[in-house]
């Protein structure tokens, strides 16, 4: 089986076009073999725990990142469709403060590889949106951040007609210059 590897205007940030096999009956596709994925996520990279999240249309969650056991995360959309957000907050990375969307969808198949340093949220674009995630560390509240969406330095552009759903953690996030960040 093989996939397509695309890199993103952020280091290490990557999108993932896992192979997709279709007949009359549906479709299989490999969502995660560790010896194939070795070129994304590196060779020393473990996943030690899966997250599933649903969301209804308009609500956005993020950006989110844990600032000790910070986590790396591979995201699939699994039903629905998202615009997937991440923010890269490595003050010795060029793109510093930076950010990249991508579109995953139960159609496109595509999944994201979120890097340990980077926030990432995502608005959730259809009724039902089932996301999955694979983590490198354990959820650890006492150090989970919470990048203002909105904020103004980083402009991001999320399809919105109006407000997005939020929780009370997401709509109290901070900005990028008040912010603990990555070395």
């Amino acid at each position: 089986m093989t996939m397509q590897i695309e890199e993103t205007a952020l280091a290490g940030v990557r999108v993932i076009e896992p192979k997709v096999f279709r007949d009359a009956r549906g479709a299989f596709t490999e969502a995660f073999n560790a010896r194939r994925y070795v070129d994304v996520v590196g060779p020393d990279t473990t996943f030690v725990q899966d997250n599933l999240s649903r969301s209804a249309r308009d609500v956005l969650r993020g950006l989110h990142f844990q600032i000790r056991q910070p986590q790396g995360k591979l995201v699939t959309v699994f039903r629905g469709a998202i615009v997937d957000v991440v923010v890269d907050l490595r003050r010795s990375s060029p793109t510093f403060g930076r950010h990249v969307t991508v579109d995953l969808t139960e159609e496109n198949g595509r999944q994201l590889w979120v890097p340990v340093g980077c926030a990432h949220g995502f608005l959730s674009r259809a009724d039902d949106t089932l996301v999955h995630y694979k983590a490198t560390d354990f959820y650890a509240p006492n150090h989970e951040r919470t990048l203002i969406w909105n904020d103004p330095q980083i402009s991001i552009d999320w399809p919105l007609d109006g407000a997005p759903q939020l929780s009370a953690k997401d709509a109290d996030g901070q900005r990028l210059v008040d912010i603990e960040t990555f070395p």
